[in-house]
């Protein structure tokens, strides 16, 4: 991945499609996994950052980015098209195109945080600092909620 997280990418034995397959594989609670979800505002592609033990509130993210629209949830090919990765391994970072972002604030919960790194058996660590640095996105209180 052309981010500078390279040397933090781990390899998994099992695929880490699901939030709770890679805290399994991993040995980590399941809200340390960073969920890149991929959304749809009117026609713009946003991602949120959500902690794995967390549900994203999609109808928060318009407000959260300052933008007005319809949100939807994005299909396998709306995903790639944005992200240039397929669902169960989208990487919050070296995507297609740049993508408003938001992160959950309940992530801080945690000194280290995984994300996908573009493919279901490879996962890199991270902390929420680096991760707000990599992607640029916005601390939001207001996106996620426990699940």
């Amino acid at each position: 991945i052309e981010s500078g997280v390279g040397d933090n990418v781990i390899e998994l034995e099992e695929t880490a499609r699901s939030a709770e397959e890679a805290a399994k594989s991993l040995g980590v609670e399941l809200g340390a996994i960073v969920k890149s979800l991929v959304f749809l505002v009117d026609e713009q592609p946003v991602m949120a950052l959500v902690a794995g033990d967390h549900a994203c509130k999609p109808d928060a993210l318009p407000r959260a980015l300052n933008l007005e629209g319809e949100v939807k949830r994005c299909d396998a090919d709306e995903v790639r098209a944005a992200t240039g990765f397929a669902i169960g391994g989208v990487a919050p970072v070296a995507l297609a195109q740049d993508l408003p972002a938001l992160l959950d604030v309940s992530l801080k919960r945690f000194d280290t945080v995984y994300a996908a790194a573009g493919h279901p058996n490879c996962v890199f660590a991270t902390s929420v600092s680096e991760l707000k640095r990599l992607t640029g996105c916005i601390v939001s209180y207001a996106i996620a909620e426990p699940a």
